[in-house]
């Protein structure tokens, strides 16, 4: 009772005040005139995700224009070049973010929820939302090679002979260089490999680099150390990053300092940095002789090892068997054209990805569940030929539900309920099972939900009968009454229904049917 009456609206105006912004109520109230009246005025997730989002903005707007001679991801050397077609003004954007190339990659391993991501230039970040590994070639004579400035290298996804590996080549005048990118190990030590090919037509360093950004932005290095066998880094004293060959020579370099790349070739002894901005960088140099291959492979586990202990690198193989298991009851097709046979097998592993437990519309932004995307990949994936998978995700539902019955993934996300008890009737029909006894609570507190929720029929407006108005999350407008919302709810209605007569329920077989059909009347 006391947060409910302590006078948060008043201190917030103040500090407000005091510091010189607009009135935040004030703003609120106003957004709230461009719209219906809502119980829930914006999509609180979204807001949440668009802070963060933003928040880096403004520190990538600190961090990158004024040090435009770093070497940057792809998308920054595109969208801050004026030369580019992707190039954006940047003179009244407080923020600055990743708007044009928004394009990455993810592998991994059937049932494990950590995805390194792979860019369009082959710059790799290991972690959800850490620093990234990106290679160069630094000859003796002529230009580097520095992948995320070229215009143009050769990607491609290699799902052959049961793998998923994402391989980026990149040439100039007198260097090639190619990496590798999978994971290996099990889902309980997923680890990521890489492993860097090069060659020169002149003497060259290769440099594995430690970058402190990955495909949104700015990520925090504070802390680089090369270890005593100079065969792994410890990264901000927790990660670590292993070579399979010591490293020749290593440079480090901290903010103020300048890009590390602005420091090779380098014959300094250093072996640690600390920055208190958190853009320290280093580079790992390997020798190469004149037209020389040179191969490093790098691993950078996915989870910190149980009781410090450090990982065993004998684990460290193909999860082939795995991904042969996850397949095993995917629906075959066999088509002439080998594009369209490509674009079904990567979307199946794409599918079992995203789908550890839960279903995750993707693997970095997108990392987040909701109802809506849910419904449509799990159909998706049921179509395929998954059904354990589904009925996993399924049986996940549950934990998710209020006590009232609304199925929340974000608050005021009115057609949530309708799409549940869709995919849930989906499956049932699908599969020819009955629906578990499990779901039945569930399934009939999910539609007394949406009987309560709507309008009332006698109400004296257009919108009578209607859910109540919302931002709807396919729309991203002002509050108002979608039908998107209403949709759904009858065929969440009509599901309901369906499954209550699996279950020999009568009576909720009548109520929802009759819900249901008054709804269909909406136009």
């Amino acid at each position: 009772m006391g947060l409910r009456w302590f006078p948060w609206k008043f201190l917030l105006r103040q500090a407000a005040r005091r510091l010189g912004f607009l009135d935040p109520i004030r703003i609120m109230s106003q957004l709230e005139n461009f719209s219906q009246p809502s119980e829930v005025v914006a999509p609180t997730e979204l807001l949440r995700s668009g802070v963060v989002l933003h928040a880096r903005g403004l520190i990538n707007s600190l961090a990158i224009q004024h040090n435009l001679d770093w070497v940057w991801p792809y998308w920054i050397e595109c969208q801050y070049d004026p030369q580019n077609i992707a190039f954006i003004p940047r003179a009244f954007s407080l923020t600055q973010i990743n708007l044009t190339h928004r394009n990455w990659t993810a592998i991994g391993i059937p049932g494990c929820a950590e995805y390194p991501i792979v860019d369009p230039r082959g710059l790799v970040t290991p972690c959800y939302d850490g620093w990234s590994l990106d290679a160069w070639v630094i000859p003796s004579q002529g230009k580097p090679l520095i992948p995320s400035r070229l215009p143009v290298v050769f990607q491609k996804l290699d799902i052959e002979d049961g793998m998923m590996r994402i391989i980026t080549e990149s040439v100039n005048d007198n260097c090639k260089l190619r990496s590798i990118v999978q994971v290996v190990g099990s889902v309980n030590e997923p680890v990521c490999q890489i492993q860097i090919d090069a060659v020169a037509s002149v003497p060259a360093w290769l440099v594995i680099s430690l970058r402190p950004y990955n495909p949104e932005g700015v990520s925090f290095i504070h802390d680089i150390a090369l270890e005593d066998d100079r065969k792994s880094w410890l990264v901000n004293r927790k990660q670590r990053v292993y070579f399979d060959t010591p490293v020749e020579q290593c440079e480090f370099s901290y903010y103020h300092r300048g890009d590390v790349f602005s420091r090779l070739p380098s014959i300094e002894k250093e072996t640690t940095v600390w920055c208190k901005v958190g853009m320290a960088s280093s580079a790992a140099m390997f020798r190469m002789d004149k037209d020389s291959p040179r191969v490093v492979t790098l691993h950078a586990p996915l989870l910190e090892p149980k009781h410090g202990n450090k990982p065993e690198r004998a684990t460290w193989t193909f999860p082939q068997a795995a991904w042969e298991e996850n397949l095993r009851d995917a629906s075959p097709l066999r088509v002439p054209d080998p594009r369209f046979q490509f674009l079904y097998e990567a979307a199946l592993r794409t599918m079992v990805l995203h789908s550890p437990k839960e279903v995750y519309p993707g693997p970095f932004i997108y990392r987040r569940f909701w109802f809506r995307d849910a419904a449509f990949i799990l159909n998706a994936l049921l179509v395929a030929g998954f059904k354990g998978r589904v009925r996993r995700a399924l049986d996940e539902f549950r934990s998710r539900q209020t006590t009232e019955g609304y199925f929340l993934s974000q608050e005021g996300e009115w057609d949530s309920n309708g799409e549940a008890l869709w995919i849930m009737r989906q499956y049932c029909v699908m599969t020819g099972h009955l629906p578990p006894d499990n779901w039945r609570i569930s399934i009939l507190k999910a539609a007394r939900w949406i009987c309560r929720k709507r309008l009332s029929p006698d109400l004296k407006a257009d919108h009578a009968g209607l859910l109540p108005s919302g931002f709807s999350a396919e729309h991203l407008g002002p509050n108002d009454f979608y039908y998107w919302d209403d949709y759904w709810a009858v065929a969440g209605l009509k599901s309901a229904a369906y499954l209550c007569e699996a279950y020999q329920d009568h009576d909720g077989v009548a109520r929802f049917e009759k819900e249901g059909k008054s709804g269909d009347t909406l136009h």
